[in-house]
């Protein structure tokens, strides 16, 4: 069965919708499930982490270190999962990571000790590596090329929602213990129900693995052209030159140069200047302490007097902000450009960030027993809502367009890794930092994190490069 219908390109005329548009679409949906895991696992422990201080009896830093032991793994899936995928294939690789999700949910929700708890979670990490590499590269080589863009946004959507559901999740679940995370349900307490619930995302994860096809690009690669071939057809329409596609595959992957670390050193301080660019977005979009709303925020609440069960509903409307600055993002980044998007967000990040550590100037008592005056604490809210949006609409998008663009060809891959290092080390830094800043003094945290809000202003009118509208062979 063939199809007339037109889709609209950017320049105004109709290009040929897919036959299969609709089941392009659930393969796509399907492999961002991985994306939604990253998400869900990335913030779940949000909703544990003042039952876990409690059940382990440990202080701040021991209790920053099993949060962030997450991120070990991420770096350690991230740095492999390409290799692996190369290897086994990418559904394969997808089946792996569901396999680590469940492992981790399952270890997370019935450790025996603390350090248990930080090994599940490093598991639990290496799958999220493993998913935010494999997830978004699948998604590219099985999209017909008019879609790819809007079809690879479904990754970072699929983030933010997973990231919203598992605070809703927690509410839900608190609600059932009656407020207290160390209530009791069913013979387990509340916050090991929410480590747990994962394992139902992780198996709908694994079972989608089995019904969507390998990535044509692999098959190729492996010499199975006929399987691709079949591929090809299923995703883009038989109407297209299937023999004539395999053959501009096998033409792309012979000319591609697999680049090195050694091809990313030069000039006077290590690495090529674009490198140093890269890292710089990565560590930027990580200091000015977004993690922290999502790791701490119940915590955070609940310090400043909010009832627990109302700061899960904080942290969830957080979220769904999160999620319409992502939606904005997406439909302004090629209409305006990157650069003003992101300087749009440093702008709003540090003027909210810089009333957050205000209000918090004003807070009284010490440990858990801190309150602030009711227009502080509404300012607090405001402000944390507001950087929020301001991050999701700019910095949290930006980046990862910015970092897909910018390289040479001939050293991207290898540059695509050494930046993502850097965002996981400057996010493990933020995360382990932050109990010990806000135990010490939680507006000056809130300070240091405006300065570097304001620090990326000046970063990106000096050294970061317009990429909209330019084609990804322009980039030298």
């Amino acid at each position: 069965m063939t199809s007339t219908a037109q889709e609209p390109t950017p320049g105004g005329s109709a290009a040929p919708r897919p036959e299969h548009l609709g089941r392009v679409i659930f393969i796509a949906a399907a492999a961002a499930m991985g994306g939604f895991l990253f998400g869900y696992d990335s913030s779940v422990i949000n909703g544990a982490v003042v039952a876990i201080r409690e059940r382990f009896d440990v202080g701040s830093e021991a209790l920053a270190q099993v949060i962030a032991a997450a991120l070990i793994g991420c770096a350690l899936g991230a740095a492999t999962a390409g290799r692996i995928a190369d290897r086994i294939g990418r559904i394969r690789c997808m089946q792996i990571a569901a396999v680590l999700f469940t492992a981790s949910a399952i270890g997370s929700a019935l450790p025996f000790a603390l350090w248990d708890l930080a090994l599940w979670r490093v598991i639990g990490g290496f799958g999220i590596g493993m998913a935010s590499v494999i997830g978004p590269a699948y998604i590219a080589e099985v999209s017909p090329p008019a879609y790819r863009g809007r079809l690879a946004s479904f990754q970072q959507a699929a983030i933010v929602i997973g990231i919203a559901v598992s605070q809703l999740v927690n509410w839900g679940i608190l609600n059932l213990a009656g407020g207290d995370q160390r209530g009791d349900i069913a013979g387990l307490e509340a916050w090991q129900w929410m480590l747990g619930v994962m394992v139902v995302p992780a198996v709908v994860y694994g079972l989608l693995s089995f019904v969507i096809p390998e990535s044509p690009r692999y098959l190729v690669s492996v010499g199975r052209n006929t399987e691709a071939r079949k591929v090809l057809a299923e995703v883009e329409g038989k109407r297209v030159d299937l023999d004539g596609r395999i053959a501009e595959i096998e033409h792309a992957m012979r000319s591609e140069q697999k680049s090195t670390f050694k091809d990313l050193l030069g000039g006077r301080f290590g690495f090529l200047p674009i490198v140093w660019v890269g890292i710089g977005l990565s560590v930027f979009q990580q200091l000015v302490g977004i993690n922290v709303i999502f790791y701490y925020s119940s915590l955070l609440w609940q310090s400043v007097g909010i009832d627990p069960s109302q700061s899960f509903l904080y942290s969830f409307e957080t979220s769904v902000v999160n999620i319409i600055g992502t939606v904005i993002a997406m439909a302004l980044v090629d209409r305006i450009g990157r650069k003003p998007l992101a300087l749009i967000g440093s702008a709003g990040m540090a003027i909210s960030l810089g009333l957050a550590a205000w209000a918090f100037s004003f807070k009284s008592g010490t440990g858990d027993d801190i309150s602030l005056p009711h227009a502080q604490g509404i300012v607090a809210l405001v402000a944390a809502n507001c950087f929020v949006l301001f991050f999701a609409l700019s910095w949290g998008v930006v980046v990862w367009v910015l970092l897909g663009e910018m390289f040479p060809g001939h050293i991207r891959a290898a540059a695509l890794g050494v930046a993502a290092a850097a965002q996981w080390i400057a996010n493990w830094v933020i995360t382990v930092s932050f109990p010990t800043l806000s135990d010490w003094n939680l507006s000056g945290a809130y300070m240091i994190y405006t300065g570097f809000a304001l620090l990326s202003i000046p970063f990106i009118l000096k050294w970061v490069p317009e990429t909209k509208g330019k084609a990804l062979e322009e980039m030298g």
